[in-house]
């Protein structure tokens, strides 16, 4: 059965390939980067005992540095199972929950003819740049020359020139014996209102567009006369070309990814070219209109946080807005966009051209969270000088947040504006008189109307949180739970290993602590966390001997002993996980706590008041967890003793 390759490409685009090769391998700790979807392992293929089969999620494909085998993922299950093609194809699907094409002649028979026309684009294709180097090219090479391109790069983007006649183009291709029906399905000539067809790009550099397997399914022109209507021209759209559908350069930006991290999306041809001669290869661009759903989501296959980069004017400030508008909605744990706005009257091209490419990393540097752009868009140039305008701003982004799709996301949306506006406006109001009775007012956390039962329950709220062991323990000079961790880490370094990802980003409060933690992924990435003493001399020698001695007193002294280096590996790693997850909950919930009493005071409904409840709720469930960790020691003989 032959399958269409947008079903290919869905079904490899919906499954890391991390997820098919992960069920036959082992990751390796150390060398895998999960979070950028970057994985290592001993190579499946052949015996290894050092990891050099690498495999990247953003390209979806794998290669072993060891016996030179690669590829996607239905051919690692052709290679290492065994699998036929349709079976490899049926597993991925089964995997991607999308049903398997039923087969469809007309579709097949589509399919042959979307492949015959990728051949006459390929055709003219080789035409333009054929030209452009011929003597009726000379204009277009010197505009081009002047535009600071070098002949690689025209190469590279096979930039080209249509000559300023109405038939060139189509007599090359009859006499190659493509049918006139066939360039006019590919949008090469017109054919509408008129009796002869005749070539719809005339005297324009030419830009073509691949798909994302590389293939020229349309093309851009440029005009090259200025008494023309329309400077630049796209190609219709065709059975092969969906213009909200594709990115300019995106085949070429995928590839680049492993190097430089995400994705950069520009507004034009030129722009995209300039950047890659630059040095910056990871850039895309829409064709000529403003970014698209579809588009979005291409850039979010590629990456997590794609910035998008606008032109330093009052035009690109609204392109940004609407960007802004578009993504909104869709945003989810770990898909989101950064926004970055050029300098005024300056667009990329010309950007790199007079201040080269660190003017525009500098640039990059400085984008800015959604959240940001959508908060000065709403603020900027806004007088608030009453209640009714601070209600006004108030009701906007509540509105604009609660489009969000991802209710997760969609919470700390609205958590995250409700503390701007409580930043923004709480000096104001913090003077501010009562209301009265049966009102409420904005002083330190704020409160509900007293007397009710709202009111009652929330002071009990404020008041048991207050005395939560979870609360007092985060206001200590060095907090019992998070020295104890990383006593545990120092003492037993096996548990670095076991906890990595846990590990490398420990969010800790106090300082000394977060000294011992840098010493402690020091001396691991210089493969010194060997054991115990290494790692100990390791401390000592990043100057951290006095934390140490703090840290290790305060567990003895607290009698936290699994964390100690007499303990049990099986004491250590049991109270260790507790501690780490404990830790976690804590220093998570201690943040919502804050939020939540902020989002009370700000705006007292029903809904946050529910809120704070399942917050204290979800107190009590840990710190009666936390009574647990008292139970461990049944290794160590050392059961409720310091």
């Amino acid at each position: 059965m032959r399958f269409p390759p947008a079903f290919l490409d869905e079904i490899r685009d919906r499954v890391p390939i991390s997820a098919v090769i992960g069920t036959r391998v082992s990751w390796d700790r150390r060398k895998t980067n999960a979070s950028k979807g970057d994985w290592w392992a001993c190579c499946p293929f052949h015996g290894e005992k050092s990891p050099s089969f690498h495999c990247e999620d953003r390209k979806g494909r794998y290669h072993c540095f060891g016996c030179s085998v690669s590829g996607d993922h239905f051919r690692f299950l052709t290679e290492l199972d065994g699998l036929s093609f349709p079976e490899a194809v049926e597993r991925i699907a089964d995997m991607a929950g999308v049903p398997m094409p039923a087969r469809d002649v007309a579709e097949e028979k589509r399919e042959r003819e979307r492949a015959s026309l990728t051949d006459v684009m390929e055709m003219a294709t080789a035409f333009f740049q054929e030209r452009l180097h011929g003597a009726e090219g000379a204009r277009a090479r010197a505009y081009l020359r002047d535009r600071g391109l070098t002949p690689a790069t025209q190469q590279a983007f096979r930039l080209g020139y249509a000559p300023d006649s109405r038939n060139a183009l189509k007599e090359h291709l009859a006499a190659k014996g493509v049918e006139k029906a066939q360039m006019e399905a590919c949008g090469l000539t017109v054919f509408e209102d008129v009796p002869v067809s005749y070539d719809r790009f005339r005297d324009r550099i030419m830009f073509p567009i691949p798909d994302s397997r590389g293939k020229i399914i349309a093309f851009g022109g440029r005009a090259m006369s200025p008494d023309v209507a329309a400077k630049y021209l796209n190609s219709p759209e065709t059975e092969l070309f969906h213009k909200g559908s594709v990115l300019y350069n995106f085949a070429r930006a995928r590839k680049a990814l492993g190097k430089e991290g995400t994705v950069i999306a520009v507004e034009g041809y030129m722009d995209v070219i300039a950047l890659a001669q630059a040095g910056f290869e990871n850039v895309v661009a829409p064709l000529g209109t403003a970014l698209t759903e579809n588009q979005m989501e291409l850039l979010w296959r590629m990456a997590g946080e794609p910035v998008l980069c606008f032109d330093g004017d009052q035009a690109g400030l609204k392109a940004a807005w609407r960007a802004a508008d578009l993504i909104l909605p869709s945003v989810q744990p770990g898909r989101t966009a950064r926004f970055a706005l050029l300098p005024e009257g300056k667009d990329p091209d010309d950007l790199v051209k007079a201040d080269g490419p660190d003017a525009f990393r500098a640039v990059l540097s400085e984008a800015r969270p959604l959240a940001d752009l959508l908060w000065t868009r709403e603020t900027a140039g806004g007088v608030f000088d009453t209640p009714e305008r601070r209600a006004e701003l108030e009701k906007r982004l509540r509105e604009l947040t609660g489009g969000i799709r991802d209710e997760s996301v969609r919470f700390h949306y609205q958590q995250e504006m409700r503390d701007r506006v409580h930043s923004f406006f709480g000096a104001q109001r913090s003077g501010g008189r009562g209301r009265g009775q049966g009102g409420w007012r904005q002083g330190q956390g704020g409160q509900w109307p007293r007397g009710g039962t709202a009111a009652a329950a929330r002071g009990a709220i404020t008041e048991s949180l207050g005395r939560s062991a979870l609360v007092r323990r985060a206001g200590e000079a060095m907090p019992v739970r998070e020295a104890t961790i990383v006593v545990a880490l120092i003492n037993h370094p096996i548990l670095i290993d076991e906890n990595f990802e846990h590990v490398e980003f420990l969010d800790l409060a106090n300082s000394d602590l977060r000294k011992l933690h840098a010493a402690l992924l020091d001396a691991l990435a210089h493969d010194l966390a060997t054991d115990r003493n290494a790692v100990v001399e390791a401390v000592d020698r990043a100057g951290c001997r006095e934390a140490w001695e703090r840290a290790v007193a305060l567990v003895r002294r607290t009698r936290q002993w699994p964390a100690l280096e007499a303990a049990a590996i099986e004491d250590a790693r049991d109270a260790f996980t507790q501690a780490l997850h404990l830790h976690r909950a804590a220093r998570t919930l201690h943040k919502e706590l804050k939020q939540a009493e902020a989002a009370l005071a700000t705006d007292p409904t029903d809904e946050n008041y529910r809120h704070l409840v399942e917050i204290q709720a979800q107190f009590r469930d840990v710190q009666a967890t936390e009574a647990l960790i008292e139970g461990f020691g049944v290794s160590s003989g050392r059961t409720g003793r310091g």
